[in-house]
């Protein structure tokens, strides 16, 4: 995962009074350290705001609270530091009071045998169970690391600290976000339908615009506009067009300076893409290419209109810091019962290939000539470990469902087209059970990274989705 200093954490030190309180001192100062040295901007009470730093009076609590509302757009989550015992009760408080509603992670340091004297003891593993038996009461969703106990410089709260910073990124990025939809759902893909009013329930708004208008907007572009050659020649500079027409270049950098110039114009983060099957017959090119470019700067985009699929892999996107793709489930691979083709046509961001280049697409030429649907870009995924992710409106229900669990991408010989590659994931059988008993989409997206734990964290913890990751 990547361990970016993009996250800023609030901060609160546990203290108890008749626990020993340089114990909260010398904590405030270890757990900072660690912090900052990750790269991590901290927000906590300082040393002349409250004793020690920490937060154990009522008053204290106040002080903390002011102080993360002051600044609650620029605190991703929480980290609850417990170097003794702590007071429970100030801790609820100044996370309630504070109305933050971010990832609490609770850390608690354990004692050392030796040191347990009433000058030294911490009790801090016994204070933990408070501190979170008092938020459970509060209605406070928390986080806890790996080991009950561990100290803020050990090698498991540094991974217990990289994987909460990405389950902060992934809440935030899914928080008020808008989701572009770029043309129709295609006829043929009941598959892809979802529910727009759920998604705007959970804070994530889809911006549509009609093809017709992408079109219109291409067509009133000069073959010599500015933005249009520089994304004619940052196509160049992503793959190997091959022999591909240089009018069917041109017309994928209009359709990409146009589609991204509008993504700026509505705030649209990421997107999803109708491409079967009016893109080629009424335009000539497919759209894969581009996509694939915005995939690869971070700025997810799925095809067929699939709004969902494109929320799996901004997901991953902020769980790893990499681009993610969307897969088919797509074939068997011979008779090994844990591995699977996954397959697109392709629009597979550069990131995920061993090897790639610009082609026509072989499916859809075959209906409306090869002449009309250049632009996919085809290749082998590269071997190494993978992560999946599928996330559903359940109409009926009125929820936000999913899965998630991780596999790999091998390196087993496949002769096939598109993009493409053979995973290998732990009881596939029972997972593609699971896939087909809940009706979920053949679509998953798709991260070459082991991040489904944030993701399961995030979207059942924080997010309130029902997620079940397999394992």
């Amino acid at each position: 995962m990547n361990n970016s200093s993009d996250v800023t954490l609030g901060l609160i030190v546990g203290n108890r009074g008749f626990f020993p309180d340089h114990l909260a001192k010398s904590g405030r100062e270890e757990m900072v350290a660690v912090l900052e040295k990750a790269g991590v901007r901290v927000i906590a009470p300082g040393v002349e705001e409250t004793k020690y730093g920490a937060v154990e009076t009522r008053a204290e609590s106040r002080i903390c609270a002011d102080l993360f509302d002051r600044h609650r757009h620029e605190i991703d989550g929480i980290i609850v530091t417990l170097p003794n015992f702590g007071e429970e009760r100030g801790i609820a408080d100044a996370l309630r009071w504070s109305g933050l509603k971010v990832p609490v992670l609770i850390q608690a340091t354990p004692d050392t045998p030796g040191r347990m004297t009433i000058a030294d003891r911490r009790d801090s593993f016994c204070g933990k169970m408070s501190c979170c038996n008092n938020l459970k009461q509060y209605g406070i969703p928390y986080s806890l690391t790996t080991l009950h106990t561990e100290t803020p410089d050990s090698p498991e709260f540094a991974r217990d600290l990289k994987w909460f910073q990405a389950v902060c990124r992934v809440v935030k990025g899914m928080k008020n976000l808008r989701v572009g939809a770029i043309g129709a759902r295609p006829a043929a893909f009941n598959t892809v339908r979802y529910s727009e009013k759920l998604l705007e329930k959970a804070g994530i708004s889809v911006e549509p615009i009609d093809l017709s208008e992408i079109f219109g907007r291409i067509a009133k572009m000069k073959d010599d506009d500015p933005a249009a050659l520089a994304k004619l020649a940052a196509i160049e500079g992503y793959v190997s067009v091959g022999d591909t027409p240089r009018a069917a270049l041109l017309k994928m950098a209009k359709f990409g300076a146009v589609v991204e110039e509008w993504m700026r114009q509505t705030q649209v983060s990421i997107s999803a893409v109708q491409c079967w099957t009016s893109m080629e017959e009424y335009f000539g090119v497919v759209p894969c290419t581009v996509m694939s470019m915005m995939s690869n700067d971070l700025m997810s985009s799925a095809c067929e209109v699939d709004i969902c699929g494109v929320l799996g892999m901004h997901a991953l996107r902020l769980a790893s810091g990499t681009p993610s793709a969307l897969l088919d489930w797509n074939n068997n691979y011979g008779g090994d019962p844990d591995k699977a083709v996954c397959f697109h046509c392709s629009n597979l961001p550069k990131h995920f290939f061993a090897d790639v280049k610009m082609d026509f697409q072989l499916i859809i030429a075959g209906t409306v000539g090869r002449e009309n649907t250049y632009g996919t870009c085809v290749g082998r995924v590269k071997a190494g470990p993978m992560s999946y992710a599928r996330f559903s409106t359940i109409d009926d229900e009125g929820v936000i469902a999913g899965y998630v669990g991780e596999g790999e991408f091998t390196n087993d010989p496949l002769e096939t087209f598109g993009g493409a590659g053979v995973v290998r994931i732990p009881r596939l059988q029972s997972l593609l059970k699971y896939i087909c008993a809940n009706g979920f989409e053949h679509h998953v997206a798709a991260n070459l990274s082991s991040t489904a734990a944030v993701l399961e964290e995030a979207a059942t913890n924080y997010l309130g989705w029902q997620v079940y990751r397999h394992e």
